[in-house]
């Protein structure tokens, strides 16, 4: 096949015809020949998976994304940047998500390694990951899953100094931390920047989460302005079991599909708190 033929004519040449299950005709290109596409005409892999889009053949990995976002969801999903700010319990399972969902690109920002009290829970720790920085091994994960993202791992602290520089360019950002202290620093730089912030906590069999838009009330409506935070969130002391992160971590994934697909309705202005304990579901109002 000709090195000199554009884009998409080789899209054109390389993609297939598929009956869905529900019978309906669908164009689609595998994933040796997004690579090969982009070895030829020497462009990301990314590039390529948008290009087929546009002209409406699906790569085989998002077929069963489309019944839901579309395919115009799912290039806005691809042409889009989601910042995780932690990859532990939570972060873990979100960036897991995110890069099988095909957002394009991703900053994790995480200055911690794994230890052996993370094993019970965090999606990406292994036995023989202890002790490595949980951003390089979260980068590997990814590309594994889908060698198609980006991945920008940031190995750093966050605080009030560098925060806006790590996230300015995120479409949405997702609370995968585990102190107060720390997420109000992000929520204040994502309501300064003008960025959705997905809240999720969690603590022994309970969860909540939120979504805050810039001008919300946000977590001065739940937590008060107090300024005597711990470092160390409640699930030091209530334990941490593996679903509830899970849970939380996929809730928030869907409300960052939601904001950047625009389908469906984001958890604004209300809190959702789960407990898992007792089976039970409440909703608080911050209006």
């Amino acid at each position: 096949m000709a090195k000199g033929q554009p884009v998409h004519i080789l899209i054109s040449k390389l993609c297939k015809s598929l009956v869905t299950p529900d019978k309906k005709k669908m164009r689609v290109i595998d994933l040796q020949s997004v690579r090969f596409i982009s070895s030829q005409k020497r462009i990301p892999p990314l590039e390529v998976e948008i290009s087929c889009l546009e002209q409406n053949v699906v790569p085989i990995r998002y077929i069963r994304n489309i019944g839901t976002v579309g395919i115009e969801g799912q290039l806005k999903l691809l042409r889009s940047t989601v910042a995780v700010c932690g990859a532990g319990g939570l972060g873990g399972t979100i960036i897991e998500l995110l890069a099988r969902q095909g957002v394009g690109h991703l900053v994790i920002i995480d200055n911690d390694k794994f230890a052996e009290n993370n094993l019970n829970r965090q999606i990406i720790a292994t036995e023989s990951d202890l002790r490595k920085s949980k951003v390089k091994v979260a980068a590997v994960r990814i590309k594994k899953i889908n060698s198609v993202v980006e991945v920008s791992a940031v190995n750093k602290t966050i605080d009030s100094r560098n925060i806006k520089k790590l996230i300015i360019d995120a479409s949405v950002v997702l609370d995968g931390l585990d102190n107060l202290k720390t997420r109000r620093v992000v929520s204040r730089a994502c309501d300064e920047l003008k960025i959705p912030f997905v809240h999720g906590a969690i603590a022994g069999f309970s969860g909540q989460l939120m979504t805050i838009f810039p001008g919300d009330k946000g977590l001065n409506a739940i937590c008060g302005l107090s300024a005597d935070e711990n470092e160390c969130g409640i699930e030091t002391h209530t334990g941490n079991p593996a679903a509830t992160p899970a849970v939380i971590a996929a809730w928030e994934v869907q409300e960052a599909i939601k904001i950047i697909t625009g389908i469906g309705n984001p958890i604004r202005n209300r809190l959702i708190f789960l407990d898992f304990a007792d089976g039970t579901f409440d909703e608080i109002s911050l209006l």
